[in-house]
């Protein structure tokens, strides 16, 4: 039945890679099934017949598709149905489409969609790197018209060694996670996500990666050669050289005063009667193409930005090369916060709130891969005024998901570990101002509201980006880009990282790709740039994290008891710890690794019932002190409970300093008193002493104000 079908068969990092053409979805323009091990990604690339009209941009779509019957699961949702993409899909997309996108044809409008359906998993083998590589092969295979191929890996860095598409073992314990996309000459994309390691360090696993990929590539161009499709030719719609000219004339010198400032508003303002006035003179001479009088016009305005950078050395702000646009940045600005920062360069300017709760909080996934929940979230917000829009808000699209994604990879390296700091955390930056990298100044804001917050952070992170402009073998790269030499540049590389090192990168370009010498050139300006950042506002602001959490935020304290003794702490239908809970108004999760978390507002309430709990599953030693119910009165003394289950007699001689003729006189039924462990008699019983609670009270107290 599947006489068409071929199989081609190489190795990748040691392990088998097949990818099979002609069998699986045979109508799509190109298809193949790539298997990575016992890794399946079933990749298909089509194309509509005609351009879509009324667009200035390539309608490319890429999905990366999880389904959980690949690693054996049924989906946790009401309906037991995959339904929107998680996150990681989101980034997972995002990551094929950014390489790919750049290598189809200028002008290409037909709408294009890639879609990646992970079928099987086996850990030890991406299915991210597997649909990379199966998307280039669908569409170099296919009749779609693309410069390509391209090809990507993953590099670990384990033991201080480069590795080239770690197992899962080996990428626990790397200290980088390391995607690399290039076509044989050049790289086109990086995303990483490191543990502050140095710019020789990460240039190196770049480099060692390109080599990787140079050898699928050439096994791409084999599966080519023999079932490759003739390319297409598409319609590249250009501008009608005689008005292109016309437009010039009349405007060039206007465009160049229009956009000879620093403020994207006044620069905004002066481009609007330009296009007006051209619209006015050439829309009845081209009635059906009135298209091509903005398209004139964006291209005059790349001319000129690009002529000042690579002619002049000039920026459209004034600023030299390397300059960085003047910064802020501010702590504690929401008072009923947890923490929040501030942070602004240029026009841009972010605010980042953190929010400190319990580790229960912590977000539950259910994708593909092994991790099942994760205690620090990252959310990031672009809303339509923070670029003088009037767009509705429609919830975060997959800019907004991978700009957070990637402020939170910059600090996952510098957070404390859960056992050190027992707290789920979410920071929520939001976009108040946009004019160039708000993912890195989101960074910025982002370490500024954890230090206020109290979360001790391992060392601030700061993020920059450099740009690049390429004529022909010629180019130059400029540091901290605002938003017209993103648009008109080819290049915006983000690298975030601490003094020590390189916490995170993502390349977007717009050309062929980039060679070593940019690679090197942009990761040495970016460090330059972030120390500047660090020194000159970032630390001056705050320079550590605050000693103490802010009073709204919860009070949390973890203790390890026996995995026996949980059933101990949980009681029967959970009655003890509902009577912790509704006694010392906190919160209490028990974990099944024998993690006890305890929070509450009040850190006297939280002690205690981490006192109560420590009872519970350890005899008390003597000259231990807790405050406990009265439950029962007798002439000679007192009961107390000093824990669900647990009681002791206060005899009526240790109530009270001086004599105390009757128990009433000083306790009743109910009442929570200091409580001082004596012993723990033969037969097991508690001797207590309110007495000798009170008078260590006193002398702690006295101790104090001295």
């Amino acid at each position: 039945m599947f006489e068409n079908e071929r199989i081609f068969s190489t190795e990748i990092a040691g392990r088998p890679f097949s990818v099979s053409v002609g069998k699986f979805a045979g109508l799509a323009n190109g298809s193949c099934m790539v298997k990575y091990g016992d890794t399946f990604v079933l990749c298909t690339a089509t194309m509509s017949p005609k351009p879509r009209e009324g667009v200035d941009y390539l309608p490319l779509s890429v999905d990366y598709e999880e389904k959980l019957y690949s690693v054996g699961r049924i989906p946790g949702s009401f309906l037991r149905r995959e339904s929107r993409p998680t996150e990681k899909a989101i980034l997972a997309a995002r990551v094929v489409d950014r390489p790919m996108r750049p290598l189809f044809p200028d002008g290409m409008r037909n709408d294009v969609a890639v879609v990646m359906t992970v079928m099987s998993v086996e850990q030890d083998n991406e299915p991210q790197i597997a649909g990379m590589i199966g998307a280039s092969i669908a569409v170099a295979i296919s009749d779609i018209p693309w410069n390509g191929p391209i090809a990507g890996v993953r590099a670990g860095l384990v033991d201080g060694e480069i590795v080239i598409n770690p197992t899962l073992e080996q990428r626990e314990k790397s200290d980088l996670n390391l995607t690399v996309a290039a076509t044989r000459e050049k790289v086109v994309m990086i995303e990483a996500g490191a543990n502050e390691v140095d710019n020789d360090t990460m240039y190196d696993a770049i480099l060692k990666s390109h080599e990787a990929i140079k050898e699928i590539i050439s096994f791409i161009d084999e599966i080519v050669s023999e079932v490759g499709k003739e390319k297409i030719v598409v319609e590249n719609p250009t501008v009608a050289p005689e008005l292109y000219s016309a437009i010039e004339e009349r405007v060039i010198d206007r465009l160049r005063a229009a956009m000879d400032t620093d403020d994207k508003t006044v620069r905004d303002a002066a481009l609007i009667p330009i296009y007006d006035d051209m619209h006015a003179e050439f829309d009845e001479q081209y009635p059906d193409d009135t298209w091509m009088i903005d398209e004139a016009l964006y291209q005059l305005q790349k001319f000129v930005v690009r002529r000042w950078l690579l002619d002049d050395k000039k920026r459209v702000d004034g600023r030299g090369i390397d300059d960085i646009r003047p910064l802020h940045a501010e702590v504690g600005i929401l008072p009923r916060a947890h923490g929040s920062g501030m942070f602004a360069r240029g026009q841009t300017q972010v605010l980042t709130v953190a929010t400190l709760a319990m580790a229960s909080e912590a977000q539950l996934l259910d994708g593909i891969d092994l991790e099942e929940k994760k205690s620090y979230m990252h959310h990031y917000n672009f809303p339509s005024y923070s670029t003088g829009e009037t767009r509705p808000s429609r919830g975060p699209g997959r800019r907004e998901i991978g700009h957070g994604a990637l402020a939170e990879t910059s600090l996952v390296p510098v957070l404390p570990s859960i056992d050190e700091f027992p707290y789920t955390i979410r920071l929520v930056s939001e976009v108040l101002s946009s004019n160039g990298s708000t993912s890195q100044g989101s960074v910025c804001a982002s370490s500024l509201a954890l230090m206020d917050a109290g979360v001790p952070i391992k060392a601030p992170v700061a993020g920059i980006s450099c740009g690049l402009v390429t004529e022909g073998d010629s180019w130059m790269t400029m540091v901290d880009i605002q938003g017209i030499e993103d648009f008109f540049g080819d290049m915006d590389f983000k690298v975030a990282g601490t003094e020590k090192g390189i916490t995170s990168i993502q390349l977007d370009i717009k050309t062929d790709g980039i060679s070593n010498d940019v690679i090197r050139e942009a990761l040495d300006k970016c460090y330059k740039a972030r120390m500047t950042i660090l020194e000159t506002v970032m630390l001056p602001a705050i320079d550590k994290p605050r000693e103490q959490l802010s009073p709204y935020a919860p009070k949390m304290r973890t203790l390890m008891i026996d995995v026996d003794k949980i059933s101990a702490v949980i009681g029967k239908g959970g009655k003890t710890i509902q009577s912790i809970v509704a006694e010392c108004e906190v919160k209490v999760d028990v974990e099944d690794d024998g993690r006890v978390f305890v929070s509450g507002l009040d850190i006297e309430n939280v002690e205690r019932a981490v006192n109560i709990i420590d009872t519970i599953v350890n005899d008390p030693e003597p000259g231990s002190m807790y405050y406990g119910k009265v439950t029962r009165i007798l002439p000679i003394g007192a009961f107390v409970e000093i824990a669900p289950g647990k009681e002791g007699m206060v005899h009526i001689s240790k109530l009270e300093e001086r004599r105390v003729e009757k128990v009433e006189d000083v306790v009743n039924v109910g009442d929570i008193v200091p409580v001082m462990v004596l012993e723990l008699d033969d037969r097991g019983r508690l001797n207590l002493s309110r007495k000798d609670a009170i008078k260590a009270i006193a002398s702690a107290k006295e101790d104090k104000s001295e």
